[in-house]
């Protein structure tokens, strides 16, 4: 590891984050965890976290095997692989990253930070990655393997809200068609210059706006607006 200071910014950040996830990760190895690839290139010399991520990709998929085969020795191995495939995916490590705020915390590169970086889903997925395989080097395989339980089994506790954040859009249009609703449409709007734009989309039943999200790409933006909207909907607020 590099001896180089942990930046004032993050140093400030560490016992946030330590607390939102329950360990206390050495600080320079946090600091690697949060940096993109595209922060690195901007500062020669900073460490990114994509060596991080391979390892922390490995724990994460034997810490959920484990857990799932213990849990549901009732399933056979395709109902299994299914929930794994699940339970860490990029939209599933995208929802725990967006649930602990971890988007605020990234060093990201001018580019990223002007395109939404903060919140696309990949970014987000990753970083959950390496901040796992930063814990194993800091902490140990137990330490770890607990974080990982930690930041997904939430999504076990409340599997359809888990469901509707795999594919939002379908799982809006059979919620509103089930409360007789009809079927949702969406306005997208686009700001800001061609090598930044940034979406704004609105989900419509009937003549109401119902719920509006933002994203990167006029898919994100929406994909967002009708998660946003089938919660509203499904806690009867809309």
């Amino acid at each position: 590891m590099s001896s180089a200071p942990v930046s004032s910014s993050l140093s400030n950040a560490l016992p946030d984050l330590h607390a939102i996830l329950g360990v206390e990760i050495g600080a320079e190895l946090l600091e690697q965890a949060l940096t993109h690839r595209s922060w690195a290139y901007e500062h020669p010399g900073s460490p990114h976290n994509e060596r991080l991520e391979f390892l922390g990709d490995s724990i994460l998929g034997q810490a959920v095997t484990v857990m799932l085969y213990t849990a549901h020795p009732d399933l056979d191995e395709g109902d299994l692989a299914k929930r794994r495939a699940s339970l860490v995916s990029s939209v599933a490590l995208a929802e725990v990253a967006r649930r602990i705020g971890l988007g605020e915390h990234l060093r990201l590169g001018r580019g990223e930070e002007l395109t939404g970086g903060r919140d696309k889903s990949s970014i987000l997925a990753d970083t959950v990655e390496a901040i796992i395989g930063a814990s194993y080097i800091s902490l140990g395989g137990d330490a770890a393997t607990e974080l990982v339980l930690r930041l997904i089994v939430p999504l076990l506790d409340n599997p359809e809200r888990f469901g509707a954040a795999m594919d939002p859009k379908t799982s809006l249009q059979e919620l509103s068609t089930r409360l007789g609703r009809g079927l949702p449409t969406y306005l997208v709007t686009d700001s800001g210059p061609d090598h930044s734009k940034r979406f704004h989309a609105i989900v419509i039943l009937g003549s109401d706006e119902i719920a509006a999200g933002d994203g990167s790409s006029k898919k994100h933006a929406e994909m967002a607006a009708a998660l946003e909207a089938w919660t509203l909907l499904q806690a009867g607020t809309a």
